[in-house]
């Protein structure tokens, strides 16, 4: 394969942001078999769990340091009523998932075994509250039920379900794309509910909340423009935007079987992500100068068409090296934004769209992007630094490299994705400013529509990789199609 050279600078001088670990975050929805058949199969399964939480799945989010879940969705989240998950299992009201395949929801996981999950994982809970057919009382009845410590109705609930300390709930999110499956409301309509909903959501017992706003759907920067002319740090901590990786939506496209100009699209539509961050901080910084309201992704990802043989209404697709390039991709341009992006979400944790992990019945699997994840973890709470590579495209707008940098406790972390299809990359790189004695890298390529199924579970995965280090430079050969983790010790 061709080899193309490519020069770049790391200037650990340079900070350009901080990389909340929450930016590292990830999405769980009841939608098909993300939460049933995957997160949670009960206490009686003959599945290892841990009061119905796989256990396999629980020691695969700790692994990659999974810092924060959002629940209940998505667009579950406004037909969410959260009494309906509430006390015990065998009592628990019965409804139908009108927005995923119809299928009927028994409500055995709400919000004691969400709090037990993140519990086990250790990371932070994002509660996704209903607005579009919810009320204020509800919410604030929600959050005082998990959050308070005094004596009242909803405390003495908690207590009788078997909860007696109330939980730490730090991330609110009020309504879930309320431009959409949440209401079809217009910006100036869903800012005048969120003033209203936020109000009554209250800050119990030494909890504070991080109160997050329904922000736009991608380039609908009218709604951002609304949201940060009527709202203020006062009223709202962060701005909930989505964006999906797909170069079409009429056709979507197959997960696993593509031809290069498919590949190379994806890639495209991921790269334009780096554009829309760049123009809503732009919105942003007009009427926030002092960077007090962050921006959440709340979900992202690749959506293609559903396996074949699977419930359209389940989302499941099979997750290959294009979707581990994309997951280099993005992952770089949000800690390169990560001066404004405090949180991004992975859609979705198990079994849906663009997952970490797939399973079927007792079999567990990590996809190529889990692989990213565990790439990268050591950027959470990191110092972004300026990173620089030459400006090659793979393929039209499409750069050669994606890359990133962040410094932490002595160790500098360099994450580089090589996007083309073909061509590998003579990479020469310079550091300023960071004195180090041990250089070492890991990698994660295959071919790019390479995959792990349940036949081969362990076909795409990381291993060791050799690095040149001479004085304050680093050389190393980037295959083609590849994610590569730098680290550099002080």
């Amino acid at each position: 394969m061709p080899t193309k050279k490519v020069t770049m600078l790391v200037n650990a001088k340079d900070v350009i942001g901080h990389i909340n670990p929450e930016i590292y975050g990830h999405f769980s929805e009841h939608l098909g078999r993300c939460i049933y058949d995957g997160i949670y199969v009960g206490e009686d399964s003959g599945i290892p769990n841990i009061n119905g939480i796989r256990k396999d799945i629980i020691d695969a989010f700790r692994n990659i340091k999974v810092p924060v879940l959002r629940w209940p969705g998505g667009c579950f989240a406004d037909e969410y009523h959260w009494k309906d998950g509430i006390g015990p299992a065998s009592q628990r009201k019965e409804i139908v998932n009108t927005n995923w395949g119809g299928v009927t929801e028994d409500n055995s996981f709400g919000t004691h075994e969400f709090m037990k999950l993140c519990s086990l994982v250790g990371c932070e809970p994002y509660i996704n509250a209903n607005v579009g057919s919810g009320t204020v009382q509800e919410m604030s009845e929600w959050v005082e039920y998990m959050t308070s410590g005094a004596s009242s109705p909803m405390t003495k609930l908690r207590e009788a379900n078997g909860q007696k300390e109330p939980w730490k709930v730090k991330y609110l999110g009020v309504g879930n794309e309320n431009w959409g499956c949440g209401g079809n409301m217009r910006p100036e309509k869903y800012v005048d509910e969120y003033r209203r909903f936020q109000s009554y959501c209250k800050n119990h017992s030494g909890n504070s909340l991080y109160k997050i706003a329904c922000g736009p759907n991608a380039s609908d920067y009218e709604w951002m423009e609304t949201l940060m002319k009527n709202l203020n740090p006062w009223l709202v901590n962060g701005i909930d935007l989505h964006y999906y990786t797909i170069y079409d939506w009429a056709k979507k496209g197959h997960a696993t079987e593509f031809d290069e100009e498919a590949y190379y699209r994806t890639l495209g539509s991921a790269n334009y992500l780096d554009t829309l961050l760049t123009r809503h901080t732009e919105i942003m910084d007009r009427y926030d100068p002092d960077n007090k309201i962050g921006l959440v992704v709340g979900e992202w990802g690749c959506w293609y068409d559903v396996e074949p043989g699977t419930n359209p209404g389940f989302l499941y697709q099979q997750n290959t090296m294009r979707d581990a390039v994309v997951a280099g991709m993005e992952l770089n341009t949000f800690n390169r934004h990560s001066k404004r992006v405090v949180m991004a979400n992975l859609a979705q944790a198990v079994n849906v769209l663009q997952s970490l992990i797939l399973t079927e019945g007792e079999k567990m699997l990590k996809t190529p992007t889990y692989h990213v994840f565990d790439l990268y973890k050591g950027h959470q709470g990191g110092e972004a630094v300026y990173c620089y590579a030459d400006k090659l495209n793979s393929y039209e707008e499409v750069p050669l490299i994606s890359s990133s940098a962040s410094v932490k406790d002595g160790k500098m972390t360099i994450t580089l994705t090589n996007t083309s299809i073909s061509d590998e990359a003579g990479v020469e790189m310079d550091i300023a400013g960071f004195t180090f004695s041990k250089a070492s890298a890991r990698i994660l390529t295959d071919e790019v529509h390479a995959y792990n199924d349940f036949d081969n579970p362990e076909r795409v995965g990381i291993k060791d990789m050799a690095v040149k280090a001479e004085g304050s430079r680093i050389t190393l050969e980037l295959p083609a199609c590849a994610v590569v983790c730098i680290s550099l010790e002080a």
